[in-house]
């Protein structure tokens, strides 16, 4: 079972495997689709994509539409109440792992969005690049190109 929030919930739909099933799609060119359900022919373009987040903008026959999906899963976090936890604001940047700052990618003061990159970390010969967990500010950075940082020690702090 999913759900499909189109234009900030505006409209709700409830899809699972057998409402799916009426409908025909063929992608003839990237992000491009021909769509026919109960006789009548659309035509889609995927406009954007953030996978992650599942959002998606779409243009079907000429009108743009900004689609949520959630699947069973993301269905059951909210049911047992976990889904504010993941909106929560997170301040602090700290290594996963122990390793030795190869670089960092940005400046006390700098405005950052949720997936941007902040540094590289080098650990067990990989070059791992951390990335914001949220919007925000750098308000510091108390470590420098060439540290060598412990787990879970704090790389930079947001505001």
């Amino acid at each position: 079972m999913y759900t499909v929030k189109v234009n900030d919930g505006k409209y709700e739909f409830k899809l699972s495997d057998e409402t799916a099933s009426g409908w025909d799609a063929l992608e003839y060119k990237a992000g491009y689709f021909h769509i026919l359900h109960n006789n009548r022919s659309y035509r889609a373009e995927v406009l954007e994509t953030d996978k992650h987040l599942k959002q998606f903008t779409i243009k079907v026959n000429g009108q743009e539409f900004d689609i949520q999906v959630e699947d069973k899963y993301d269905q059951l976090i909210k049911q047992m109440g976990f889904a504010s936890l993941a909106s929560q604001k997170v301040n602090q940047v700290k290594a996963p792992m122990p390793g030795l700052v190869v670089d960092v990618l940005v400046e006390k003061g700098q405005e950052v969005q949720k997936g941007s990159s902040l540094l590289i970390l080098g650990a067990m010969k990989m070059d791992n690049v951390i990335k914001s967990p949220s919007d925000g500010v750098i308000k510091s950075i108390p470590i420098s190109k060439g540290d060598a940082v412990d787990k879970n020690q704090i790389l930079i702090e947001l505001e």
